[in-house]
């Protein structure tokens, strides 16, 4: 991290709370005027600091609110097995997040559905669909203790 400065952390740490600020809002923050805070933030989207700006929405109001971890084994370990994988979760919008992992399980994802029912049908009819899968273990979230969206810096 050697390329930001203090300014640009406190830049980030605020971006990553609520990146709806105006510039001139967050300018207050880090006592700058708006136009250098301007260019330190497009400075750090085109370094690769800030990936890309989001709306983070309510599951349960869109009715996905049902959240399941699903560990994932493959049938064997090939290249071949990985990209068709890899292709058939890039394509699933119910699945929202997808990990490597190593141990057990090959890959972890997180799956939003609307109830037990949906999340049946999903394991049927799409994960069943994809052949290179070899076993899957579901955890279904009771409860969320804590979900935050921000990475220390």
């Amino acid at each position: 991290m050697a390329a930001i400065d203090e300014t640009d952390i406190k830049l980030l740490t605020i971006l990553q709370e609520s990146s709806n600020l105006t510039t001139k809002e967050i300018a207050s923050q880090v006592n700058l005027s708006p136009t250098p805070v301007f260019e330190r933030i497009k400075k750090l989207e085109k370094e690769g600091y800030i990936k890309k700006y989001i709306a983070v929405l309510d599951e349960e109001k869109l009715n996905n609110g049902f959240a399941v971890f699903c560990n994932i084994r493959l049938k064997q370990h090939s290249k071949e097995y990985g990209k068709e994988f890899i292709s058939a979760v890039m394509s699933i919008k119910e699945i929202t997040e997808c990990y490597n992992t190593s141990g057990e399980y090959d890959f972890m994802v997180k799956i939003h559905v609307k109830d037990m029912k949906h999340y049946q049908d999903f394991v049927l009819n799409t994960l069943g669909g994809i052949d290179c899968i070899g076993h899957l273990n579901s955890t279904f979230v009771l409860g969320t203790i804590k979900q935050q969206y921000a990475i220390p810096i």
